[in-house]
């Protein structure tokens, strides 16, 4: 397995909200761990909230090794959740702070992921296939035949969330478990990448023939050239199953 992570303020924004953690290499039970949080917040808020979550969750799944992967990141994503959450009571410099968050991790040809709010995950080979669902107010009305996505209207309203980590004490977590096949590349990123970025350019870039770092690089700077309007955050990776299943 091979991965490249890479996070970048863009051309708007003075500070980087978004926070990343990337390991080829075991963390605790785990085989890998893949993770991108895009922190919401005045001040330094949102930086808190993303760097807290992921610098956490790490630890946490640092110390687990008797439980099953999906509730073990269950379990340590709400512990945190609830950690931020009281954080945000306790100090008003905090107060309204969230953070989306995709995490995932590949065992043998299983890909599974967890996922709160608009940051996504990608399969890419010969298509490209968002694996998770946006918690989003537009994606919310688009499911009820209320709104066209890519309308106006939709492009107003995309960065509006509905379920973010910190917000609530409690936290509803989307789970997806994925068999992936050979020469299948995995996406995570935040939505300073997918808003600026459409999915088919993102499958060009991803399926070029340059190296994983070229990839990752390039994706940064299309999102830049499209205008850069938020924080982009992408962790690129290659499983590389053939050599696994070989094994």
């Amino acid at each position: 397995m091979q991965a490249y992570a890479l996070t970048d303020v863009g051309r708007v924004r003075t500070m980087n909200q978004d926070y990343i953690f990337s390991s080829s290499a075991g963390i605790g039970s785990l085989a890998n761990l893949f993770i991108v949080a895009d922190g919401m917040g005045g001040h330094k808020a949102g930086d808190y909230a993303s760097r807290f979550m992921v610098e956490q969750l790490v630890e946490y799944m640092n110390h687990q090794e008797s439980m099953g992967i999906v509730p073990a990141l269950e379990s340590g994503i709400q512990k945190i959740n609830r950690e931020l959450y009281e954080k945000s009571i306790e100090d008003e410099r905090l107060s309204g702070m969230g953070t989306t968050l995709v995490a995932a991790t590949v065992d043998q040809d299983t890909l599974y992921v967890a996922n709160i709010g608009d940051s996504r995950l990608y399969v890419v080979g010969e298509q490209i296939r968002q694996v998770t669902k946006d918690h989003s107010y537009v994606e919310e009305m688009v499911s009820l035949g209320q709104m066209e996505r890519g309308s106006e209207d939709y492009q107003a309203n995309k960065n509006i969330i509905t379920r973010a980590v910190g917000t609530k004490d409690t936290l509803n977590i989307d789970f997806f478990e994925v068999t992936l096949n050979p020469g299948e590349y995995i996406l995570l990123c935040s939505d300073g990448l997918s808003n600026m970025v459409e999915d088919e350019e993102i499958r060009r870039i991803v399926s070029s023939d340059r190296n994983l770092k070229q990839k990752t690089e390039d994706l940064v700077s299309e999102a830049n050239h499209h205008g850069g309007k938020d924080n982009i955050a992408v962790i690129l990776i290659d499983p590389q199953l053939s050599e696994v299943r070989s094994c």
